[in-house]
């Protein structure tokens, strides 16, 4: 609520001993205005039937200054990126058919209406193939008892579009992806992404690139279970044949403990036992739930991608420190 102070009067009395007082009388004044209520009820009203704007993109709002954006985004991931072949990395092939589709529309020849840019097409395919092949080798040296179906599931999820638009969006490549929508498509933000990977490959090289995908989409794994990523149909099926393929003794299900079998709420525990060795146990409201828990714990084991792994290792790579006698080999 909006008010003022006036000042309603002013007086200077003189006291005793040669003392000044003065008297300032202030009173609060309401400010509201009384056409504000009816034109907010109004502009809801209105909201309620149009329903809510459309969203606009960064770059038709005031304020925007395209090239600094781009070089204030390799400064923030703290990257050294090539300008032009960031710039290409942000330009779709839908922005330039729906820009030169604008332009003839407005009466401009083929020749007026072609972009002088080039679209991401080729920085896509050539970041989306080194970011497969950069996860397929750190899955492959961090989890070496991982089958290569496994593998290629956590590929899968880590590039798929849900993860790869969830990091991009955070990082601002929406904003200054140029496309013929917004809000950007999954697919089309997802192939944005990749294509600034291509870049950063081409502007640093393939050790900074590794980082970075290491940085912003290994780390997704944290907290992620493995069969959240690799869908399962028969994970006792599964163990039978690793087992086998180790030339261990096939599992035996066991029932270890039951409570409340005779309500609407049992549970069990199944222990799984190889050669008289407990390799896992799992809960269920079933013995065959119970069962298959045990069977993806015995799985997670086995792949070494258990609950209580060792975290992983994000730190940068410490130079060894040489000794005398590498210096007196090195100085010849």
């Amino acid at each position: 609520m909006a008010a003022c102070w006036r000042l309603l009067s002013r007086s200077v009395s003189v006291v005793g001993h040669g003392h000044v007082c003065r008297n300032v009388l202030l009173s609060q004044t309401r400010e509201k205005k009384r056409w504000m209520k009816a034109y907010t009820l109004i502009m809801e009203r209105k909201r309620r039937i149009e329903g809510d704007p459309a969203p606009k993109p960064r770059s038709q709002q005031p304020n925007w200054d395209y090239h600094a954006e781009v070089e204030a985004f390799s400064a923030r991931l703290k990257e050294s990126f090539s300008v032009e072949l960031l710039k290409t990395a942000f330009v779709n092939p839908c922005y330039l058919r729906s820009e030169e589709e604008r332009r003839r529309t407005l009466g401009l020849d083929a020749e007026g209406a072609a972009l002088n840019l080039r679209d991401n097409t080729e920085l896509r395919e050539h970041g989306q193939q080194f970011t497969l092949n950069f996860l397929k080798d750190w899955c492959k040296s961090n989890f070496p008892n991982l089958p290569d179906v496994g593998v290629t599931a956590t590929v899968g999820h880590l590039t798929g579009s849900e993860v790869m638009c969830h990091v991009a969006r955070n990082l601002a490549v929406e904003e200054l992806a140029m496309t013929a929508e917004f809000p950007v498509p999954d697919d089309i933000l997802q192939g944005t992404f990749f294509a600034v990977i291509g870049a950063l490959e081409q502007s640093s090289g393939a050790e900074k690139a590794g980082l970075f995908v290491r940085d912003f989409l290994v780390t997704q794994l944290i907290g992620k279970d493995l069969f959240d990523m690799w869908k399962v149909v028969n994970p006792m099926g599964l163990l039978v044949e690793e087992l086998t393929r180790r030339g261990t003794a096939l599992p035996e299900p066991r029932l270890i403990q039951s409570a409340g079998a005779s309500t609407v709420l049992p549970l069990y525990f199944v222990g799984l036992y190889s050669d008289r060795k407990l390799l896992a146990q799992g809960p269920g409201e079933t013995l065959l739930a119970a069962e298959e828990e045990a069977a993806r714990v015995a799985l997670r084991k086995l792949f070494g991608y258990t609950e209580n792994r060792k975290p992983f290792d994000f730190s940068l790579p410490q130079e060894k420190p040489q000794t005398a006698a590498s210096r007196a080999v090195a100085s010849g």
